[in-house]
């Protein structure tokens, strides 16, 4: 297992859900960290804690992975201990609406396209010259089950996913010979702010989703992203699905009654 004390990790989407879990078994583990999200108070609340508890450091970059104007401002402003980053976690990513190609939001598909695919695109853009500098990184995107499937009315949302799917993938062949390992997680169903967020804070269409089966959780993605991201030099995750036991693709779902 790859000793993880110290070394820098770069996480979007680090106030909420998976990123926020990482982030907290990363610094179990004694890694530094640098926690990205437009949410600044709860950047605050969350980098206080985990300094608090596990006696790392953490750099707070709020910033929307949507502008890259910004990300490229905030990761070049970055100083010499900072921008030794040696592993970026590319956790920023949401669903809006369930409409079909006919009936769906214009916005709802801009939205999901940049921050997705485009956020990702844009902070990976921005941090890989650095690991290239630096000779060494571990890029890990999470993509999702919906990146590999499709199902009624996830059309853009599960395009955007299928982009995150040929972005790592090209992505690894790109960084082959450069020593910079490339990864993705890709989930099924996890509960977190996912749905909410999707159905614009309709707590009861939110609940649909999960009803009658037990879902995993950002944990235990946490998990898996930890173990991914420690394995030795030569050992490469390329990439992991996971699923509750309930679940075996996007529409073979067991529910209890």
């Amino acid at each position: 297992m790859k000793n993880l004390k110290s070394k820098i990790v770069l996480i979007t989407g680090a106030t909420s859900g998976i990123g926020k879990s990482a982030a907290y078994q990363f610094a179990e583990l004694g890694a530094d960290l640098i926690l990205s999200a437009r949410r600044k108070d709860r950047l605050d609340e969350i980098s206080k804690d985990l300094e608090s508890n596990y006696g790392i450091e953490v750099n707070m970059m709020p910033m929307d992975v949507q502008n890259y104007e910004f990300v490229k401002f905030q990761v070049e402003s970055l100083d010499d201990k900072w921008n030794k980053i040696d592993i970026l976690l590319n956790s920023a990513g949401l669903a809006r609406g369930m409409g079909s190609v006919k009936d769906g939001s214009v916005e709802d598909w801009n939205e999901m396209i940049d921050t997705n695919v485009k956020g990702l695109l844009y902070v990976s853009k921005c941090v890989i010259p650095l690991m290239l500098k630096n000779k060494s990184g571990h890029i890990i995107n999470i993509g999702s089950i919906a990146g590999k499937e499709v199902y009624p009315n996830g059309n853009v949302y599960c395009a955007s996913k299928h982009a995150v799917d040929a972005i790592t993938k090209s992505m690894r062949m790109e960084l082959l010979e450069s020593n910079i390992k490339v990864s993705t997680i890709d989930p099924g169903l996890v509960e977190t702010e996912f749905s909410l967020v999707r159905h614009r804070g309709d707590e009861e269409k939110a609940k649909v989703v999960y009803k009658g089966l037990k879902p995993l959780t950002p944990d235990d993605i946490a998990e898996a992203i930890i173990f991914t991201a420690t394995r030795n030099d030569n050992f490469v995750v390329a990439e992991m699905v996971l699923f509750p036991k309930a679940q075996a693709g996007t529409r073979d779902i067991v529910r209890n009654s």
